[in-house]
């Protein structure tokens, strides 16, 4: 099962990255506030960031993992789980998981992620000068 989890590579590459997640910690993909919709550089990071299903905390970079032995269920109430502790409604678990499976199932495994608002792209290293 492919998932997205919290990664700390290519944090960094741009200046208002920020990892407050454990490496491996599972994430979702949470709906920005109105600043985070008008600008992902906004104060807040929302438009920016993918959040923790344990910390409850954020992310600027994901990575599209494969999780042997992870069942729907599993995620489904990791899911319902998080979602309750902070406040989202937890009937939505299984249309979250759906759609974060799908989402995951159009990337390859290893591939690093960055949100831009409604935008995920492909976050490549830079390299190192000379």
């Amino acid at each position: 099962m492919k998932l997205l989890v919290a990664t700390s590579q290519t944090q960094g590459e741009r200046a208002n990255d920020f990892n407050h997640c454990v490496d491996g910690e599972l994430l979702w993909i949470a709906p920005c506030c109105g600043d985070g919709e008008s600008s992902p550089d906004s104060e807040c990071g929302c438009g920016r960031s993918f959040g923790g299903l344990n910390s409850h905390l954020g992310t600027t970079t994901a990575l599209v993992a494969e999780l042997p032995g992870f069942t729907y269920p599993d995620y489904a109430e990791a899911l319902r789980s998080s979602l309750a502790a902070q406040g989202w409604p937890s009937e939505a678990a299984d249309e979250v998981a759906t759609g974060l499976l799908a989402f995951a199932f159009g990337w390859e495994v290893g591939t690093v992620l960055e949100r831009r608002c409604d935008l995920f792209v492909e976050r490549l290293a830079t390299a190192p000068p000379g």
